[in-house]
């Protein structure tokens, strides 16, 4: 580890170490530049003579899309057309004309969410979802380009973090194809303590792979635009050595084989920018952890199927686990800021969708392979944790409603942001159906009829709700809306080795029934989350930008009582106003009103571990990947059990404590500031409490976070903690 220290000691270009000066320690390669030019929402690009259709658009794609689109706008036609006859067949009223016009809206959602699934059921059958020549074994095809893995990290704990992108460095060494890859770790972490750790961990994953030519780290000292802003600083700065990048999230994991045939179809098929593969969630304990990996599992590849089968070259962006073509990113994808103020104006949250719009307007193909296994995800442990994430996307989601008119864009790619944004209007939409229902039975329970009008009439005009033609509208709707998880369950019948990995038919068969039982309890509280996040949106509240938990969820249960209770509230209120106007409709409403008075046990439950645990000891809401474990699961799996039992620390402790990690963190600070740059008022009262301090104990305690940071990354607040070494310093 001398070569850190001397790499320290020339002061190697600037600080990151990446030019000659920078002895035999480098945390970066030599940059290669590439152009990014922010791209404009109302002006035309250029396509530099790219087709209009892409050469790889699947075959008969017009009638596909007819089939879908068509069927659907029939299938809402023929429900309006009978909700009509439900609420109107005595004439039109006010409340009638509105919960009919909610109704036809909701209907078409769902509509073309069944319309979509027989066109996935159509082609899992098929054994379909690749094209582009990609083949799902056999061989692997070599590779002739570079390709960088980009695993952008917030605040996360660098132990995962590292552990997985081991397991993904060893799969691709594995395939003999890791001389065409690099890796680079993208920290945007505020927090100094993990800022630090990051780092040893880093060296840390270069020391036990050997992997100091091909495994890179930079942090970025101001999280500009988030993660939108961290991959396009990299391509400006490192994009021109590479043909492709593979965008990762934290708890992505993608194995060897996966990456190689991607990269290759990406080579072969030059007109294509952008190949997203479909994410399996794995690694749930809890309860709704499973239940989130069950569903994905098992409906997710039907759903998957079924936009790539109608989407074909127009396909969408995720965000992580898709290779792009880095030229095409660059060319197309420089996100401007929207005009306003947050949280609609401002830099654009929901990037990945805007990315993969503008890609395709300039004549690049985006296309999805959900046939493609080896594609990995965790998901959020608790429903807390999932409506803290959901608040995020919602508000990026609602931010498409300012660029779905951008000029030029190809209108699946609006039909994409158009689904975005309905995906969390439809909340307060099902709200508005609900207690607009209710408001008619309490009219005709209380309001006193109008029995014969000005019209001169024999017979009198009786308020009236057909009750036998409700009934079938609704049996119709709940069919249209439960039939994707029955097509999905018959797909899995005809897959041998997920059937079995699923416990067997009967097993699986009995988890589809959990998950719809707690699923359906679960969802009227996530339509009042989910309502509260537009209303607030709404308002002008920004979401901010939080690191995702990962552990296993455990929420206190007090915690659990403050954030719910409101849905406890309204379930009762809800429950009331329906005992009042009759019976029936209350025990109609009875699978809404159970889910929302029981939240807090209900929220609990589902974010416990044990409950978790007990059902993967029965057999119920297993997936394949639990039962036979793919090998880069074990790869991470073996990855994350051979990290330290105690990890973290003081960052400054841990720098004083470990001359090497602090040579490195030296050549990776980031460079001086020059004159005229803006003052860091952080920085001035950091180095003033560093010279009042004693010794590196009291340093430690009376830095506040940011103050730390800005010491950290100054060569002068190094130079002051050197000072303190050895005084005070804990062991």
């Amino acid at each position: 580890m001398d070569t850190l220290g001397e790499s320290a000691r020339t002061g190697a270009d600037g600080g990151f170490g990446r030019g000659p000066g920078g002895g035999g320690f480098r945390a970066l390669p030599d940059e290669s530049p590439m152009g990014m030019a922010t791209q404009s929402l109302s002006a035309l690009p250029l396509t530099h003579g790219r087709p209009r259709t892409p050469v790889t658009e699947p075959a008969l794609m017009a009638l596909r899309r007819l089939a879908v689109i068509g069927s659907a706008t029939l299938l809402t036609a023929y429900g309006a057309y009978e909700m009509n006859r439900v609420l109107n067949s005595a004439g039109y009223s006010v409340l009638g004309v509105v919960v009919l016009v909610l109704f036809v809206l909701l209907f078409q959602w769902i509509a073309l969410a069944f319309a979509s699934a027989l066109g996935g059921f159509v082609s899992l059958l098929r054994h379909g979802g690749l094209g582009l020549g990609i083949a799902r074994e056999g061989p692997l095809p070599s590779l002739s380009s570079r390709t960088a893995l980009l695993m952008p990290t917030y605040n996360e704990s660098p132990g995962r973090v590292m552990a997985g992108l081991r397991a993904m460095y060893d799969s691709l060494a594995a395939t003999g194809r890791l001389e065409s890859f690099d890796f680079f770790i993208l920290s945007d972490t505020t927090n100094p303590d993990v800022w630090v750790e990051e780092e040893a961990a880093f060296l840390a994953l270069r020391a036990a792979t050997g992997g100091d030519a091909r495994i890179f780290y930079r942090r970025r000292p101001v999280n500009t635009e988030r993660k939108a802003g961290n991959i396009a600083e990299w391509v400006r700065r490192f994009g021109g050595a590479y043909a492709q990048m593979l965008t990762l999230d934290a708890d992505s994991l993608m194995a060897g084989a996966t990456v190689v045939r991607i990269v290759a179809a990406m080579e072969r098929h030059p007109g294509v920018g952008l190949i997203q593969t479909l994410p399996e969630i794995v690694n749930g304990t809890t309860l709704f952890a499973r239940m989130q990996q069950f569903a994905g599992r098992v409906y997710g590849p039907l759903i998957a199927h079924g936009i790539a089968w109608w989407h074909g070259a127009e396909g969408n962006y995720w965000g992580h686990n898709a290779v792009i073509r880095t030229r095409a990113f660059a060319e197309q994808a420089g996100l401007p800021h929207l005009p306003g103020r947050k949280p609609f104006g401002g830099h654009i949250l929901s990037h990945d969708f805007v990315e993969a719009a503008l890609m395709r307007r300039g004549g690049w193909a985006i296309h999805m392979v959900p046939g493609l296994s080896g594609s990995y995800e965790e998901s959020p442990p608790s429903l807390t944790d999932i409506a803290i994430r959901d608040r995020r996307w919602c508000q990026g989601n609602l931010q498409h409603a300012k660029v779905v008119g951008t000029r030029g864009l190809n209108w699946v790619s609006r039909m994409h942001m158009l689904m975005g944004i309905g995906s969390y209007v439809t909340s307060p939409m099902w709200l508005l159906f609900l207690l607009a229902g209710i408001l008619i039975s309490l009219q005709s329970r209380f309001e006193k009829p109008e029995y014969f009008g000005d019209t001169k009439s024999l017979y009198p005009n009786w308020p009236h709700v057909d009750p036998q033609q409700a009934k079938y509208v609704f049996i119709v709707t709940m069919g249209i809306l439960l039939a994707p998880k029955l097509l999905a369950y018959v797909a899995l019948l005809f897959d041998p080795a997920a059937r079995r990995g699923c416990g067997g038919a009967v097993r699986a068969a009995l988890s589809v029934l959990v998950e719809t039982l707690i699923g359906g309890l679960v969802a009227p509280v996530a339509m009042l989350i989910q309502t509260s996040g537009v209303l607030s949106i709404l308002l002008g509240r920004d979401s901010g930008w939080n690191a995702q938990r990962r552990d296993d969820g455990g929420v206190p249960f007090m915690e659990t009582v403050r954030g719910y209770w409101v849905y406890t509230l309204f379930g009762l209120v809800l429950g009331g106003c329906a005992w009042s106007v009759s019976i029936p409709l209350f025990l109609w409403m009875t699978p809404v009103l159970l889910g929302l008075v029981f939240a807090i046990p209900l929220a609990a439950a589902t974010s416990s571990r044990d409950a978790g645990q007990a059902l993967l000891r029965v057999g119920l809401l297993l997936i394949p990947e639990e039962t036979s474990p793919p090998d880069i699961l074990r790869r991470a799996a073996a990855a994350n059990a051979a990290r330290p039992e105690a990890e973290g620390g003081e960052a400054i402790h841990l720098l004083l404590a470990d001359p090497a990690l602090m040579a490195a963190h030296r050549v990776m600070l980031p460079p001086p500031r020059r004159p005229g740059d803006p003052i860091n008022p952080d920085l001035l009262v950091g180095l003033l409490k560093l010279a009042e301090s004693p010794n590196a104990d009291s340093a430690a305690l009376r830095l506040g976070r940011t103050e730390k940071a800005a010491v950290l990354g100054s060569a002068d607040g190094l130079a002051r903690l050197d000072a303190l070494r050895g005084s005070g310093l804990r062991a």
